[in-house]
C-alpha cells in the first residue's frame, strides 16, 4: 500500500533559523516559507537526493505544532510522509484494519498540493503518519 517516502517533517520554534542551519553549516537547497492557514503551520523544504526534510513553524497559537513544541521545548521529529497511490482507497483499507485516521478522515490537500490524510501515531509504533496522494 505505502509507496517511497515523500518527507520526514521536524517542528520548529524558528523557521528561518533552522532554514539556516540546513543552508549554511549542511549545504542543502531550502525553499522559501510557506504559510499554510488551514493546516496552522508555516513550511520549508530541504531537498535531498532522495527525499526531502520538511520543516514546520507554527502559524498561530491554535497550532497543532504549537502544541507539540509545548511538549518538545527543543523541537524534533513530527511525522513521516508516505505516498499513496490512492489516498481515499488507502484510508479504506486502513479503516477496515483498525488504524485511526485524525480530524474528519476526509483528505485535505497538503504543502505540495496534494490531498494528505494523518493516522493517529498510536496505531503506528508512537510516529504520526501522514499519507500524501502521489
Amino acid at each position: 500500500m505505502i509507496g517511497r517516502l515523500n518527507h520526514v517533517a521536524i517542528a520548529v520554534r524558528d523557521i528561518e533559523a533552522a532554514s539556516g542551519i540546513y543552508r549554511s553549516t549542511l549545504g542543502a537547497q531550502v525553499s522559501a516559507p510557506e504559510a499554510l492557514p488551514e493546516h496552522g503551520v508555516t513550511v520549508v523544504f530541504i531537498t535531498l537526493p532522495n527525499t526531502k526534510i520538511e520543516l514546520l513553524e507554527p502559524l498561530g497559537v491554535d497550532s497543532p505544532i504549537a502544541k507539540f513544541l509545548e511538549k518538545n521545548p527543543d523541537g524534533g521529529i513530527h511525522h513521516l510522509c508516505y505516498e499513496v497511490d490512492d489516498i481515499e482507497q488507502a484510508r479504506d483499507q486502513l479503516l477496515s484494519k483498525g488504524a485511526r485516521v485524525l480530524g474528519s478522515g476526509e483528505p485535505k490537500i497538503g504543502a505540495h498540493g496534494k490531498p494528505v490524510l494523518f493516522l493517529h501515531p498510536k496505531d503506528f509504533l508512537g510516529s504520526l503518519v501522514e499519507l500524501e496522494q502521489a
